[in-house]
C-alpha cells in the first residue's frame, strides 16, 4: 500500500511525500529542513530514509530547505538540467548536494516516473507522475498558467492528482495586489484558478481519478470553501457525486490531514 501526503502548500513553501514499501519520495523542499523532518516525524517517517527527492521548479517556496535536506541527509536530488543550472548560479544548491537530471522517463525502486512540462515564470517547470508497482499512480500538477498538453496526456486515468486551485479570480481582481502581480498570476505563465482547476477536474474524473487534493491556494486571494465548492459544483455538472464517484481533500498549508492510502 502507498502513502501520500501534502506536509506543505502554498506560496510559504511546498513539499509532497509519497511512500511504496522502501522508496520513499519527496517532491520540493520549500520549507526549511527543520520543518521538513518535523513534518515527516509526525506521519511516522524520517529523512534519513528518504530516496530522492524531485523538484518542479527552482522558485524558492519549492527550493528553501533542499541544500541543507538533501546534503544533510544525503540524498539524491532530481530536476530539469536548466532548473539544475539556475540552482547552482543562485546558489539554491552546492557540491554537496547529489543532484541528476531528469529529462525524461526513469524508475526509481520499482517506481516509474514521468515528468511533464507545465506553464509557470520560472526557468522550467515540471510536474510528475509516478506509476507504482501495485498499479495506482499519483500525479503533481501545480504551479501553471494552464493545464499543457503534457499535463493531460500524462495524468489521465492517474489515481491521485494534486491539483493546483490557487485563486478565485474576482478575489484576486478586487485585492490588494499590485497590478503587475495581478497580471503575473491571471497570465499563461502564472497560476490556476479555481474555475480552471474544475474544469481539469472534470476531465481527470471521468478518465478515472478517484482523489483529487486541490493545491497551492492563496491565502490572500481563496477560500478553501470557495475553492472546493467550485470543484463540487463543475464536477456535479458532470453527474459526478462526491464520496461515490471521487473524493476531494484540501490541501492547508501546513499538513492537518492523515496521509491518503492508495
Amino acid at each position: 500500500m502507498a502513502k501520500v501526503c501534502q506536509l506543505f502548500s502554498g506560496s510559504s513553501g511546498n513539499s509532497i511525500f509519497i511512500s511504496y514499501k522502501d522508496t520513499k519520495i519527496l517532491v520540493d523542499a520549500g520549507v526549511s529542513n527543520k520543518r521538513i523532518c518535523t513534518a515527516l516525524d509526525e506521519i511516522g517517517e524520517s529523512a534519513d530514509e528518504l530516496s530522492a527527492i524531485f523538484i518542479t521548479h527552482e522558485h524558492i517556496d519549492h527550493t528553501s530547505g533542499l541544500r541543507v535536506l538533501a546534503s544533510r541527509h544525503n540524498i539524491p536530488v532530481f530536476a530539469h538540467s536548466a532548473v539544475i543550472d539556475k540552482m547552482i548560479s543562485e546558489n539554491i544548491i552546492n557540491d554537496k548536494v547529489d543532484i541528476h537530471p531528469i529529462e525524461s522517463n526513469m524508475e526509481l525502486g520499482g517506481c516509474e516516473i514521468l515528468p511533464f512540462a507545465l506553464s509557470h515564470d520560472s526557468v522550467s517547470c515540471h510536474g510528475y507522475r509516478f506509476n507504482l508497482a501495485n498499479g495506482r499512480s499519483i500525479g503533481i500538477c501545480t504551479d501553471t498558467g494552464y493545464v499543457t498538453n503534457e499535463a493531460r496526456q500524462t495524468l489521465c486515468g492517474s489515481d491521485l492528482v494534486f491539483l493546483e486551485s490557487n485563486h478565485e479570480v474576482t478575489m484576486l481582481q478586487n485585492g490588494s495586489y499590485p497590478y503587475y502581480l495581478k497580471k503575473r498570476i491571471l497570465g499563461d505563465f502564472g497560476h490556476l484558478s479555481n474555475y480552471a482547476s474544475s474544469q481539469f477536474a472534470k476531465e481527470l474524473v471521468s478518465s478515472g481519478t478517484t482523489r483529487l487534493v486541490l493545491a497551492h491556494l492563496s491565502r490572500e486571494n481563496n477560500l478553501p470553501e470557495i475553492a472546493r465548492q467550485t470543484a463540487l459544483s463543475a464536477l456535479l455538472d458532470e453527474g459526478f457525486e462526491e464520496n461515490r464517484d471521487y473524493r476531494l481533500y484540501i490541501s492547508a498549508p501546513i499538513n492537518d490531514e492523515k496521509a491518503i492510502s492508495l
